[in-house]
């Protein structure tokens, strides 16, 4: 028999036309949920959709819009709030935007963007979804998509670091006004993980990150997907104001991408630290991994 405890549930994944939200939302739909998709993209969400609701069933909605518009999230919230024979009791705020810059050349409108979707954009999907399911009274579960780099600096990701770690603080103050409605709040921060997205920023994703993970691994959507979907499940249903890496061990441990490609071709580690007997040792290290 089929495990599906999602069952009369509806879901709302932002950012869920491809990558970890579109197997955030796959793994719902597997485990009996509806699912709405949001994307900025129309074309895509609704491909995503076509691939959701390949059988007889409608499982998945199309929804496109900005997720950072706290308007449209109220609309989009509306939207799955009246999905017949279901009930919104699942959130995943998985819409996230990257900018790398160098901190001192980072610009206002960059940052407005970071700081919109990422910040904006998960505290208001929280609060639109918490007040319906205050409304129906049976409780829920949200789940907000924070990051590794929100846990560990990264070099030149420094306003989205931030973002990501502000998401993490959100999980944790919404456990006060949320918890005594039967609604748990948690943030599942993913690290590298293989994406469409991240295929076309390093051409050997795979393989560098599994040199930097500790577990010789680089991470899969599915990792994410099978972590949300643990979060948003009756097995957790005594934990909130978590914050649960998905990163392979790398924030225990793992060196930056920078620092590998300084030590493989011989260049001085420029990032921001000092040369020690530590670094020198690590440095050898790290040369018979890329040799």
């Amino acid at each position: 028999m089929i495990y599906q405890p999602f069952t009369g549930k509806t879901a709302i994944v932002t950012g869920s036309a491809n990558g970890i939200g579109f197997a955030i939302a796959q793994h719902l739909v597997a485990e009996g949920a509806k699912v709405v998709i949001n994307d900025i993209d129309p074309a895509a969400a609704a491909a995503a959709v076509t691939k959701l609701n390949a059988g007889s069933e409608v499982h998945s909605y199309a929804f496109p819009g900005d997720a950072g518009d706290p308007e449209f999230i109220k609309r989009m919230v509306d939207f799955a709030a009246n999905i017949t024979n279901s009930r919104l009791e699942m959130v995943v705020a998985n819409a996230g935007l990257t900018e790398f810059g160098d901190f001192f050349d980072f610009t206002p409108e960059s940052f407005t963007k970071v700081v919109n979707l990422n910040l904006r954009g998960t505290f208001f999907l929280a609060q639109a979804a918490a007040k319906v399911m205050k409304a129906q009274g049976s409780g829920g579960n949200i789940v907000l998509i924070g990051s590794n780099v929100g846990e560990r600096a990264y070099m030149n990701l420094a306003a989205y670091g931030m973002s990501k770690a502000g998401i993490s603080m959100l999980a944790k103050q919404l456990t006060l006004p949320l918890g005594p409605l039967g609604i748990s709040v948690n943030c599942v921060a993913p690290g590298a993980t293989l994406t469409e997205r991240t295929q076309k920023e390093e051409p050997d994703y795979a393989g560098t990150w599994a040199k930097l993970n500790p577990n010789n691994r680089v991470g899969q959507p599915e990792d994410v997907a099978a972590t949300v979907a643990f979060m948003l499940s009756p097995a957790s249903r005594h934990i909130t104001g978590q914050t649960l890496l998905v990163d392979g061990g790398w924030t225990s441990y793992g060196p930056s991408p920078f620092f590998l490609r300084e030590i493989a071709e011989d260049r001085p580690v420029t990032n921001g630290q000092n040369n020690t007997t530590a670094k020198a040792a690590e440095a050898i290290k790290l040369k018979q991994m890329v040799s």
